[in-house]
């Protein structure tokens, strides 16, 4: 199996910030794959606004076509009821080694809510993107809390083409200023979505009247 990475997340709508982040990260961490992951019912996430999961599943597709190391799958959108990272993990059939887990520095701090974090973390590599702006103390209490409990062998950046070959994995990376609610907002109103959504995606949404944008 390639060396893989799980970026999962509601996609609502998916948009350049994604994108980057998750090319920049196949970069830095020499990855042969990335799977999109769309949320079907994210247990930690009210379902207010989100879009139908057949739609999310489709822009994501949309919004990949041309990088041949991207991929989407449906997997927890054929999943009855809420839908857990770590049964996603072990679904998935790849070897703990060769998967990453991509989440943010936010997420990581909250991990121990998330149903059964140590095997989770035993699934697979934590990859932690630090929120731009925002300070994430690897050394603070709560880190070290997460590390503890999650059994990891320490956190350590992913710094070039070094690799972390233990632990938790820090990759510092590039950060649009782009939120998918802002973006849902603009298409209710009928604003533009150019430069923020692939073209595909923002005609999908309009063709669809996803978020209240009608053609």
């Amino acid at each position: 199996m390639a060396r893989t990475a799980l970026f999962g997340g509601s996609f609502n709508p998916i948009h350049y910030g994604h994108l980057l982040l998750a090319d920049d990260v196949r970069e830095r961490l020499s990855l042969e794959r990335v799977i999109f992951m769309p949320a079907g019912m994210p247990p930690h996430k009210p379902a207010t606004g989100l879009a139908p999961a057949v739609d999310r599943h489709a822009m994501v597709r949309l919004a990949i076509a041309d990088n041949p190391a991207f991929d989407v799958s449906d997997l927890e959108l054929r999943r009855e009821g809420p839908s857990y990272t770590v049964d996603t993990v072990e679904a998935l059939g790849v070897a703990p080694h060769e998967l990453f887990l991509v989440i943010g520095s936010e997420t990581f701090l909250d991990l121990l809510s998330w149903r059964e974090p140590r095997r989770l973390a035993a699934g697979c590599r934590i990859v932690v993107i630090p929120r731009a702006g925002s300070a994430f103390d690897t050394e603070g209490a709560a880190a070290r809390k997460v590390l503890r409990e999650i059994e990891a062998d320490g956190i350590a950046v992913a710094d070039g083409a070094d690799v972390p070959e233990r632990g938790v994995i820090i990759v510092h990376a590039p950060s649009l200023p782009i939120s998918a609610s802002e973006l849902r907002a603009r298409a209710a109103a009928g604003r533009s979505l150019a430069y923020r959504v692939p073209p595909a995606v923002a005609a999908y949404i309009a063709r669809h009247g996803l978020y209240g944008r009608r053609t």
